[in-house]
C-alpha cells in the first residue's frame, strides 16, 4: 500500500470508487421483495440465515451500532416473525438470534431478486468488461479486509 500516484488523481480516485460503490450498494439495496421491513433489518436477517445464529453482541460489534440499536432491530425481525430467540447449545445461558422459516424465505427471496438485477446487467457487458468487474470486485474485498 505504499504506492502513489500524483495527489490530484488520487483524491479523483477515491470520489470515483465513494461514489460507484455508494451508488451501487444504494441500487442494489433497491432490489427487494416488498413489505415493511427496513434495509438494515433484512441485512441482518440475511446474515442470519447465510451464517447461522449470532449474538445481539455479534450483530452489533460486526455491524457496527449500538446494542440498543441492534436490540431495536432484532425486535422487529422477531415481532414480524422472521427471526427467533433462541438458547446457544454450547452455553445455554446465551442468546442467539435466528432466522424462522418465513425469514429464511424472505431472505433467499431478496438475495435471488438482487442476483437476478446483477446477472441482468453483467448480460449485457462484453468479455472485457466482465473482466474489469472481476478484477475490480477481487481489488475491493482486499480494500475491505485490509486489517489497517
Amino acid at each position: 500500500m505504499t504506492r502513489r500516484s500524483s495527489a490530484g488523481s488520487d483524491a479523483e480516485l477515491v470520489l470515483a470508487v465513494k461514489r460507484a460503490v455508494s451508488r451501487f450498494y444504494t441500487r442494489i439495496r433497491s432490489e427487494r421483495p416488498p413489505g415493511d421491513l427496513g434495509d438494515g433489518a433484512l441485512e441482518v436477517l440475511a446474515r442470519v440465515e447465510k451464517y447461522g445464529p449470532f449474538s445481539l453482541t455479534d450483530l452489533s460489534d460486526f455491524y457496527r451500532v449500538t446494542p440498543a440499536s441492534m436490540s431495536q432491530t432484532v425486535n422487529r425481525l422477531t415481532s414480524s416473525g422472521y427471526a427467533e430467540r433462541v438458547r446457544d447449545a454450547a452455553d445455554g445461558r446465551r442468546v442467539l438470534i435466528a432466522a424462522t422459516e418465513e425469514g429464511a424465505r424472505l431472505s433467499v427471496a431478496a438475495r435471488g431478486q438482487r442476483d437476478a438485477w446483477i446477472s441482468g446487467h453483467l448480460g449485457v457487458l462484453d468479455d472485457a468488461d466482465r473482466e474489469v468487474l472481476r478484477r475490480a470486485s477481487e481489488l475491493l474485498l482486499r480494500m475491505a479486509d485490509a486489517r489497517e
